[in-house]
């Protein structure tokens, strides 16, 4: 999932979970907040005094790292048994 300035906050966290931590790691309290919703990825980093540029970056880093594992994940295939017919 690629992550840009202009999705908002809930969105992100949302869509790719992994990212809830990058959140937390740069002291950005968004986890639960209210405007979450409201905010855009930009507008939190303003509102955090972030550096947008780092911060996006960890974001992507996540969220690729999350899409990449979850695609290559092969559903198991089952086969259906019927019984033998008398």
């Amino acid at each position: 999932m690629p992550v840009e300035v202009t999705q908002l906050v809930d969105d992100v966290m949302r869509q790719c979970p992994a990212t809830i931590r990058v959140f937390l790691n740069h002291k950005m309290r968004c986890v639960g907040c209210p405007i979450a919703c409201f905010h855009t990825v930009d507008d939190a980093c303003r509102e955090h005094g972030v550096d947008r540029a780092k911060f996006l970056a960890d974001l992507r880093a996540v969220a690729t790292k999350e899409s990449a594992s979850a695609s290559t994940v092969e559903p198991e295939l089952v086969t259906a048994r019927w019984p033998a017919v008398p």
